[in-house]
């Protein structure tokens, strides 16, 4: 096992920093995707999924957002992938800055999918750009289906909406309908899946989302 970097968040911000970000990994063609939810969504589960499923065609690496801890990175680290710790000392979000300061730590040349497991939290994230692609807002059946309401903003600017941990729709009552239509009225273009990761349903759509979206990373 690798040892895990891990990395103090500065709490300084440049505007220009994403740009900056959008640019070079641009020049590099690396497409970066930066996944939002609440604690416990199952942000790392999807993540490792995704990278199953894309290995060995693709070479994906992974910054990992948190307060605090490397649990997260200890499982990530394990499928033999780069990735960096990035803790925030109480900051409820990546910002664009010290985004630009990861790279460093990748060999971009490398790569083609770089993944931003954001801190979770369901408001601050939405808030900051850090020069991504694609934003997945991530949304577990157990949080409820009232959270599209109460934040928008999250959903609002999802390039795709992930309802995780579908096999548990049968327990809770969760108006799968409803979630749906409160998405589409804020964001008519956001693709929405359903996916599973203990049972492994719902990801090869994924996968082939984000796979379109590397490769037209590269041809472009």
């Amino acid at each position: 096992m690798n040892t895990i970097k891990v990395v103090q968040q500065m709490l300084e911000w440049n505007e220009d920093c994403s740009d900056e970000v959008k640019e070079k990994l641009k020049e590099k063609k690396v497409l970066a995707v930066n996944i939002m939810a609440a604690p416990g969504a199952g942000k790392t589960s999807l993540i490792i999924k995704l990278i199953e499923k894309l290995r060995p065609r693709y070479r994906a690496a992974v910054i990992e957002g948190d307060i605090a801890g490397q649990l997260d990175a200890e499982k990530l680290d394990a499928l033999g992938v780069p990735v960096v710790q990035l803790n925030t000392n109480g900051a409820c979000h990546i910002e664009a800055l010290s985004m630009k300061k990861m790279l460093d730590y990748f060999d971009l040349e490398d790569l083609d999918v770089l993944f931003v497991e954001n801190v979770g939290n369901l408001v601050c994230p939405a808030e900051f750009e850090v020069g991504e692609d694609v934003k997945i807002a991530l949304l577990s059946i157990p949080e409820g289906d009232d959270k599209i309401v109460k934040y928008p903003l999250l959903f609002t600017k999802a390039d795709l909406v992930v309802l995780n941990k579908y096999d548990m729709m049968r327990f809770f009552e969760f108006d799968d309908a409803q979630v749906e239509t409160d998405i589409r009225s804020l964001n008519p273009k956001a693709g929405v899946f359903r996916t599973s990761c203990e049972h492994d349903e719902g990801i090869d759509a994924l996968y082939h989302e984000i796979e379109d979206r590397i490769n037209n990373k590269m041809t472009n």
